[in-house]
């Protein structure tokens, strides 16, 4: 039984967040009907994306409401605030915060207090300063920005299908992706699927007009696959004419024209950064001790480091791997641990409150899966390797497992079951992400996008 009430504050709505909230809320029934413990959770987006769909949203093989879980009908039991926060002192239990109504309010950001903190924000794209990267570039985090990908490449398919000039059509059908980890070989994988399915229905675009790069620095792609299937994965794709370099980085992309540090040029309407991922900048605004790398220092049992009622786990938390034979070593930032440190977390908090012994976090690593795109995929998994269909027939089945709510499960069951009787979709819906720009044209306000100033080189 909790002692005293208590207000429990988790920053941040992914893997961590969601489920450490939804244990907490199992944990602590009793005590949340009896009003003696306070769960708030704080998000900028009212769902929890499953990342790992993400390229196959990319593809339209799952539709993009399916990758996504609203934090509303799975918490029930908690507190959702859609905002951000911006500074914690956990000193005075304080945490600073603008939410969606703070711009119309004016009285700028608010403070909640609390008595036991979560701190789950996870992490964000790592942009290297190359010249026209925040101008022509677009990353692979969020379920918009998928989706946002697919309408741009199927859309200059449509540019390259119907303009007369080559250098235009050369450059529509030029797609670079830097970072061969696996947000990027998957994306790329499902992407060249989808295109090369796409081309047939043009009359005038062939699979083979368009080029794929893939840009490494390193000499090895998909490490956590291991190096055999990561050499299989270069060869399978350089078989489907995609241009892998590695050791290779981009220079520059401006005016978007891919410079490489081979000395390549790529005229490109198209490139997308998934080269790694850097700490949520709320960790540098906390009064938390950090490591060498911006994350917060954490022990075995998920606690931050020296400091009492403050607890951290996925991306923004530096776990020391208690399996790992050297010592020092800590746990990898990934949904694999991510999801199973959550589950230890709320666990923790439930023991912390009531009195009992923390548990600690110790979880061997079993290995990884990709998929490369529509029945291609490599696998590394127990110490087995597995490549081709049995790979991406693992990848699905462990997904499908891992998705939260069995409402999504059987969505995305059914997704996967329509898709193999009927064709695929090939439906540019760009002017999605400018929905008023045909009434305000009509209604005699602004002018259609210029697609110079687009990002991402859309009409």
């Amino acid at each position: 039984m909790v002692k005293e009430r208590a207000r429990i504050l988790i920053v941040g709505g992914g893997y961590v967040g969601m489920y450490t909230a939804l244990r907490l809320q199992r944990k602590l029934k009793p005590e949340l009907k009896r009003g003696d413990v306070e769960i708030t959770v704080v998000s900028p987006d009212p769902y929890m994306t499953y990342q790992p769909f993400l390229p196959e949203a990319a593809a339209g093989s799952i539709s993009p409401r399916h990758v996504v879980v609203p934090l509303r009908r799975v918490l029930d039991q908690c507190r959702i605030v859609i905002g951000e926060a911006q500074s914690i002192d956990h000193a005075k239990r304080t945490a600073t915060l603008t939410t969606l109504a703070t711009e119309e309010e004016g009285a700028g950001p608010v403070q909640i207090t609390y008595d036991e903190l979560v701190l789950a924000p996870g992490s964000i794209s790592r942009a290297l300063p190359v010249p026209g990267l925040a101008d022509y570039a677009i990353g692979f985090k969020t379920v918009e920005e998928a989706i946002g990908l697919r309408n741009h490449v199927i859309e200059q398919m449509d540019i390259a299908s119907s303009t007369r000039d080559p250098a235009i059509r050369d450059a529509a059908l030029t797609y670079v992706f830097v970072g061969g980890g696996y947000a990027g070989v998957e994306a790329l994988g499902e992407l060249e699927d989808m295109a090369r399915y796409a081309a047939r229905y043009y009359h005038n675009v062939r699979p083979e007009d368009m080029k794929w790069i893939l840009v490494e620095a390193s000499n090895r792609i998909l490490p956590e696959v291991g190096e055999e299937m990561g050499k299989y994965t270069v060869t399978q794709l350089r078989r489907r004419n995609i241009d892998v370099r590695l050791e290779t980085r981009l220079d520059s992309c401006a005016d978007r024209v891919a410079v490489l540090s081979d000395g390549a040029r790529f005229p490109t309407r198209t490139v997308v950064w998934t080269a790694g991922v850097k700490p949520h900048p709320i960790l540098a605004a906390t009064d938390l001790p950090r490591n060498e790398r911006g994350r917060l220092k954490c022990t075995p049992q998920l606690t931050v480091d020296g400091v009492t009622h403050a607890w951290a786990a996925g991306d923004a938390a530096a776990v020391p791997d208690v399996t790992a034979a050297e010592s020092g070593k800590e746990t990898a930032p990934n949904a694999q641990h991510a999801v199973r440190q959550a589950k230890v977390l709320g666990d923790n908090i439930a023991h912390s409150l009531r009195g009992e012994p923390l548990e600690t976090y110790a979880y061997k690593y079993v290995g990884s899966v990709a998929s490369l795109g529509l029945h291609k995929g490599v696998a590394h998994v127990y110490g087995r390797k597995l490549k081709g269909y049995p790979a991406w027939f693992m990848h699905r089945v462990y997904h499908l497992s891992r998705v939260p709510t069995f409402n999504r499960k059987a969505r995305v069951l059914a997704e996967w079951t329509l898709a193999g009787l009927f064709k695929r979709e090939i439906v540019s819906l760009g002017s999605l992400e400018h929905p008023r720009a045909e009434f305000e044209l009509a209604a005699g306000g602004k002018p259609p996008l210029d697609p110079k100033l687009d990002p991402k080189g859309s009409s």
